[in-house]
């Protein structure tokens, strides 16, 4: 599903307008990057979990040349599903 699919089956369900809807995605977007920034995580119940991970540095292989390069240590977004949608989407 694309984002403008997302939008229009909103404002068909909500009855908002297309425009409207985009712009509370919009400051759903910003609100979940200003809050992981701040506190690292945000749960959305019957959704799932945002959260910032710190991912160590390691070794990996290109899988190009079999080689072995380091990967730096680095801050990952994370989303995890809540348990009762996962069951219900793999039913």
């Amino acid at each position: 599903m694309t984002k403008s699919e997302i939008l229009s089956t909103l404002a068909t369900d909500t009855g908002f307008k297309k425009k409207d809807v985009e712009n509370m995605m919009v400051a759903l977007q910003s609100l979940i990057l200003k809050t992981l920034k701040k506190e690292k995580k945000i749960k959305l119940d019957g959704l799932g979990v945002f959260q910032l991970k710190d991912r160590k540095a390691r070794l990996a292989r290109n899988p190009r040349t079999g080689e072995m390069v380091k990967v730096a240590a680095k801050r990952v977004v994370k989303f995890r599903v809540v348990k009762s949608l996962k069951e219900a989407v793999l039913k």
